[in-house]
Parts: C-alpha cells; sequence; structure tokens
C-alpha cells in the first residue's frame, strides 16, 4: 500500500475511532443523567435546594443586564432591516408583526440560549473539570455519592427554571427596541404599535418560544456538565472543557432550533 493511501487510511481511522468514543461517552452520560433525574423526581427531598438556588441567582438575575442588551439591540436591529423594506410597500405598520413574530418565535430564545451558553454552559465545564483536577470528583465517588446526581441535576433545574423567564424578558426587550425604531423612523404611534404587536403575537407562537427555551436550557447545561466530567486533570484540560461545552452546545442548538422548525412548520401549517 502507498505511504499516502496509508497515512489517509490512518487519518480516517483515528477520527472514526475519536468520533465512536466520543458517542459512547455521549451516551454513557445520558444515561446516567436519566437514572440520576428519575431518581430526583422519586425523591425531590433529595435534591441539593440551596445549590440550586444559588445556580438560579448565576444563571438568572446574574445574565439580566447582558441579555437585555442583547435582546435591544437584536430588536433595533431587526427593526431597521424591516423598516427598510415594509417602507417601500407603504406597509409600515407590519414592522410590529414583523420584529415581535421573530423575536417571539425565534431570536429571543435562540439569543437567550447562546447568551447562557457562554456564561452558565462554559461555567459548569469549567465548575466540574476544576474539582476534577483537585479530585474531589474521586473522593465523592470513594464516599459513594453519585456525582451526575449530586453535582448535575441542581445546575438543570436551575437553568431549565430560569432561562424561560429570560426569554420572556429578552422578548419584552426586544419589542421595545423595534417599538423605538418604528417610532423615530417610520412615525408609527405607541397603541398602534401596541395593538398590532398584540395581534400578531398568537399563543402558538408564545409556546413555541418557551418550550424552544426549555429544551435548550436542558441542552446548555447537560452538555456542560457532560464537557466538565470529560476534563483532563490540567489547566489546560480544564480551558478545553470549557471551550467544547461552548462549541458543542452551540452546535446541539442549531439541530434543535432546525427540528423545532419543521415541527412547528407542520403543526402551524395545518
Amino acid at each position: 500500500m502507498p505511504v499516502k493511501v496509508a497515512r489517509y487510511v490512518e487519518i480516517v481511522g483515528d477520527a472514526g475511532w475519536s468520533v465512536g468514543r466520543a458517542v459512547a461517552s455521549m451516551v454513557s452520560f445520558v444515561g446516567e443523567l436519566s437514572i440520576a433525574l428519575a431518581y430526583a423526581v422519586l425523591h425531590p427531598r433529595k435534591i441539593r435546594w440551596r445549590e440550586t438556588l444559588y445556580y438560579m441567582d448565576m444563571c438568572g438575575s446574574g445574565a439580566l443586564p447582558i441579555c437585555a442588551l442583547i435582546c435591544f439591540l437584536m430588536g433595533l436591529i431587526l427593526g431597521f432591516q424591516g423598516a427598510l423594506q415594509l417602507h417601500k410597500y407603504g406597509g409600515d405598520i407590519f414592522l410590529a408583526d414583523f420584529v415581535a413574530v421573530l423575536i417571539v418565535k425565534e431570536m429571543g430564545p435562540l439569543m437567550i440560549a447562546v447568551i447562557s451558553t457562554g456564561r452558565a454552559g462554559s461555567a459548569f465545564a469549567a465548575e466540574i473539570g476544576t474539582m476534577k483536577v483537585s479530585e474531589e470528583i474521586d473522593a465523592m465517588l470513594t464516599m459513594g455519592f453519585v456525582p451526575s446526581r449530586f453535582l448535575v441535576i441542581p445546575k438543570i433545574i436551575a437553568l431549565v427554571t430560569v432561562l424561560p423567564l429570560l426569554t420572556i424578558f429578552g422578548d419584552l426587550v426586544g419589542i421595545v427596541g423595534g417599538f423605538i425604531v418604528g417610532y423615530t423612523r417610520l412615525e408609527l404611534p405607541l397603541s398602534a404599535y401596541y395593538n398590532r404587536t398584540l395581534i400578531s403575537i398568537t399563543p402558538m407562537y408564545f409556546a413555541e418560544g418557551l418550550i424552544k427555551s426549555v429544551v435548550y436550557a436542558f441542552i446548555i447545561a447537560a452538555v456542560g456538565c457532560m464537557r466538565g466530567f470529560e476534563s483532563d486533570k490540567d489547566a489546560q484540560g480544564v480551558g478545553r472543557a470549557a471551550t467544547s461545552a461552548v462549541v458543542t452546545s452551540v452546535f446541539f442548538l442549531a439541530v434543535a432550533d432546525a427540528i423545532f422548525a419543521v415541527i412547528f412548520g407542520v403543526i402551524i401549517g395545518r
């Protein structure tokens, strides 16, 4: 076999082996997490509620300023882009529909999830990775604790609880950003913009955004914790785990968003 062909075969084999190990590790973590979630549902008193409240504060109130800023800017951007096109056809009032529907259905949940990925997901991975470096995970196993139940469940409960609230807050701020553009550039009155926004946001659109936020929260917390447990026992390993948590979470968020687009497109299309 030629040297180049052998080298290509070796590269493909290494890549396949790495992918196989990653899939096996993910399946193993999902199994452990499923058992831990079932145990938490059956024994709610054994959940570490104090730590859960701590993570709710960290992921929720700590993220309000950056979420408000990003969603407000997103509302402004969508407002400017929509105003440029709608004004050409005399559809100024439909700017409220454009901004409200796009923010509530798509951009609000997605932008909040991306922000939480950078804040919470990387923090979860770094925290668990640091515990692994200091051998706290090994000590927990020695004492009979289940790390997935002890460390992961509070983080998942906290993020699943606060991310929908952050999404609602971000939706409101984004709609305000769109209104500012409509008021300043198109001279739309507040009453008309407000009424049109209420008409355009149907219960289905609102529910779609909340469902997405819950699923996104679960993905971010689970992936962040998984990468933390996979961290190497050195400082560079912790850094790689935090980076990998963000990259992997963003990938799964995109996949989940595409799946939701198909599912809700079929439901609403009917």
